[in-house]
């Protein structure tokens, strides 16, 4: 099975995002990871739907829009017009998660549910029915080139485990810390996206990179 590969643009450079748009194209990545923060739920502020609108024009690549803001419900429709061909928000983010999968799904694209490194699987046992995706945090969100929290492994396994009980074709996708070293192991628990940001943008051959994890 290959692995799906997903750079993530905020670790792009902003005054030449079409150029960094096409970078991704020619890497063979698979999806273009767009993570949105409120500068409330995280502490850092990036892309409103009017940005992503802008870079749509630009790539015609799958859009996975990664909501790291507050009352998520509210903005689903804007980030659908925007451009977003996916879009996964976090559990402790809002109180009715299920309700807000179902909207995503009615609208015609991939639902997914995010939990944070602290976030037990268990918030997410009676809602993952209606995942696509569940995205598991390896780092704590908000800031790009952090380090992989090693621990989270296990519950990268745990979640691959109760997908599997549960006979779901929920995929997996894992973000934070993401590089050619540790990629492996993550993809060995059970990880069937990786999210790559700095890595990806400072790697001098992007397809070379691209190609060896998609192989793993």
């Amino acid at each position: 099975m290959t692995t799906y590969v997903a750079p993530s643009i905020l670790s792009a450079d902003f005054s030449k995002m079409a150029e960094e748009l096409k970078v991704i194209e020619n890497s063979n990545a698979d999806w273009i990871h767009i993570d949105v923060m409120d500068g409330h739920f995280v502490p850092n502020l990036t892309f409103g739907p009017p940005i992503i609108k802008s870079f749509r024009p630009h790539s015609k690549m799958v859009f996975d829009v990664h909501l790291m803001i507050e009352q998520p419900e509210r903005w689903l429709e804007e980030y659908k017009k925007a451009g977003a061909d996916r879009i996964t928000f976090h559990i402790e983010a809002c109180n009715h998660s299920h309700r807000y999968l179902a909207a995503i799904k009615e609208m015609g694209i991939a639902s997914g549910i995010t939990l944070n490194p602290q976030t037990p699987l268990c918030a997410i046992e009676n809602v993952i029915e209606e995942c696509d995706q569940v995205l598991i945090m390896t780092v704590n969100p908000g800031f790009g080139g952090q380090k992989l929290i090693e621990p989270i492994i296990d519950k990268i396994r745990s979640l691959k485990a109760m997908i599997k009980e549960k006979k779901l074709r929920t995929l997996i996708q894992v973000d934070g810390g993401i590089n050619a070293d540790n990629a492996k192991k993550v993809v060995e628990a059970g990880a069937d996206i990786l999210v790559m940001g700095s890595a990806f943008f400072n790697s001098t051959d992007k397809k070379s990179l691209v190609s060896t994890i998609q192989a793993l």
